[in-house]
């Protein structure tokens, strides 16, 4: 295969965020595609084989695409710029950009910025039940956050309630100081950073002292009938069977529920079954629910964060006990 030579126009304005800071972003292009690219005098010239010269054109192209748009550009969108042109899927990355879900209080857009979680937003706005299934970092919670919280603006639900079972992550905490409310604030912290994040404290805080956001722990939706809501059970990886079924059967009419777990990442004690597996295996046939499962691809956390879930995924399919470690006299 011949080498050639393309010649790629790149406004001023955008140069610095499309080629990143020493040019780090287009030494990866660099090294991924086998190219050499030179930036100079406004232009990029792009020399190597043809195939790879048309491939490195049409990413660099997307990225200044994505930087018209008003992205800042970051090492996540140009992996995945160049993990789509391997799957001959350029385009994708723009059509993905089109959807603006919200934006936060400092008025950052909040969007999909992957396949998966494009699927994802998607079935939330089409169906009543979605199960958000994948890795840490693939934005499972944010999305549903950012969905719930655009629903509650535009008046289609009257109040947001996010729960979560109160479960240690593997330590034992012991008694904690304070009431009620304070011993289980530290596991809801993760809904309350996203929810701060959105919509800002001041707006949170005047919501939830009327009632129309709710922060609360599992137990609480027990013997509940949920209307006109907006229901996102996080972690639901660490339920029972029992604590799935109370959950599933509180919605009301009016309401929408989004339950997002990662079943890598359980903390349940003993090796009983878990409340979202079992949830997957019964409702997969009915078509009002839908599943979407993320991958590492999805991952939109820092890159080393998709090479830590890729290596224990490889490594826990190789191991024969499936890379759990035993849980000594049932605990963790």
């Amino acid at each position: 295969m011949g080498i050639v030579e393309t010649m790629i126009d790149i406004p001023a304005e955008h140069e610095r965020n499309v080629c990143g800071q020493f040019d780090a972003y287009l030494k990866k292009i660099e090294r991924t595609l086998r190219v050499t690219m030179v930036s100079r005098d406004g232009y990029i010239k792009v020399i190597g084989p043809e195939q790879m010269v048309t491939r490195a054109s049409s990413v660099f192209g997307n990225l200044i695409e994505l930087s018209k748009r008003g992205n800042i550009i970051t090492e996540q969108n140009v992996d995945y710029a160049l993990s789509l042109t391997f799957e001959e899927k350029d385009g994708k990355i723009l059509e993905i950009d089109r959807d603006l879900i919200c934006r936060t209080i400092s008025g950052k857009p909040v969007k999909p910025k992957t396949i998966g979680q494009k699927e994802y937003v998607d079935a939330i706005r089409e169906k009543m039940i979605v199960f958000g299934l994948g890795p840490a970092g693939t934005g499972k919670t944010y999305l549903a956050m950012a969905m719930a919280i655009q629903a509650f603006k535009n008046n289609e639900v009257g109040r947001i309630i996010l729960t979560r079972p109160a479960i240690e992550a593997g330590e034992k905490l012991g008694f904690l100081p304070g009431d009620l409310q304070s011993k289980i604030d530290p596991y809801l912290r993760p809904l309350y950073d996203a929810l701060y994040e959105i919509m800002g404290a001041d707006s949170y805080l005047h919501n939830a002292e009327k009632g129309l956001i709710e922060v609360a722990p599992l137990a609480y939706m027990r013997g509940r009938t949920l209307d006109n809501a907006y229901i996102i059970l996080d972690e639901a990886q660490n339920t029972t069977p029992a604590q799935m079924k109370m959950f599933l059967t509180r919605i009301g009419f009016g309401s929408k529920v989004i339950v997002t777990g990662d079943m890598s990442q359980r903390d349940l004690v003993g090796d009983g079954p878990s409340g979202l597996d079992m949830a997957v295996k019964v409702l997969r046939k009915i078509d009002e629910i839908s599943f979407i499962r993320l991958s590492s691809k999805d991952i939109v956390r820092h890159p080393l964060v998709q090479k830590i879930v890729q290596a224990y995924e490889a490594y826990e399919s190789k191991s024969p006990s499936g890379g759990k470690a035993r849980k000594p006299g049932g605990n963790r």
